[in-house]
């Protein structure tokens, strides 16, 4: 089974892994996920994780809660990001997720929060 320390780590901070291999890992190809209220598909999901690629240099999750029952997940995590440009960004995130059969994420419902960063990086998470 798939968590999101694991999931965004390799998305968006391990570069050894291309997007696709990791997207794959940790998520079906149905996967849609609801950001704020914007709905993405896989090939949306894939583009934001593309397109912060290229304004992320670095960064870490700090899970703080965590629950899974059954094919539910559930956790409040911290996203701290060095961006390219030098600037850090933190953002809270709320999850509620589905699982499938395998693990892997089929379906997450967030809600973010930024804790620290200039007023332009507001849109993070769901930048494409």
């Amino acid at each position: 089974m798939t968590a999101i320390a694991a999931a965004l780590t390799d998305l968006l901070f391990d570069r050894r892994i291309d997007v696709d291999t990791a997207f794959a890992r940790h998520f079906t190809d149905d996967y849609r996920q609801r950001t704020d209220g914007v709905w993405s598909d896989h090939a949306e999901f894939v583009e934001h994780i593309t397109h912060l690629r290229t304004v992320i240099a670095d960064g870490s999750v700090e899970v703080h809660d965590e629950l899974i029952n059954g094919d539910r997940y559930a956790d409040r995590h911290t996203v701290h990001a060095r961006k390219v440009d030098g600037s850090e960004v933190a953002f809270e995130v709320l999850v509620f997720a589905e699982l499938a059969g395998d693990g892997r994420f089929r379906q997450i419902i967030e809600t973010t929060t930024m804790l620290s960063g200039a007023a332009h990086d507001r849109g993070l998470g769901s930048a494409r």
